[in-house]
């Protein structure tokens, strides 16, 4: 089954923009953003989550979402909600 697209960057342009989806099968969150630059991933490494290795493991990705995204993804767990259900 297709993602289910819930919205994008009120403020983009036509060109690389931050995007949610919602994976109806899983109920996961699937998000396009921009990739954090060095400082924010630096501080990510140096903050750990408790009882976490600090650094980010080769499988993950530090993204930063734009404040203004914030209604879509409200959006997008409330799609995630619906999709467990």
């Amino acid at each position: 089954m297709p993602l289910q697209f819930i919205g994008i960057d009120p403020d983009t342009g036509k060109n690389g923009s931050p995007t949610a989806w919602v994976d109806p099968e899983t109920a996961d969150i699937v998000i396009q953003s921009y990739t954090a630059d060095d400082g924010t991933r630096t501080q990510c490494i140096e903050t750990p989550a408790p009882g976490h290795a600090p650094g980010i493991p080769d499988h993950e990705s530090v993204i930063r979402i734009p404040a203004r995204l914030i209604p879509v993804l409200r959006e997008a767990c409330d799609a995630a909600e619906r999709a467990q259900l």
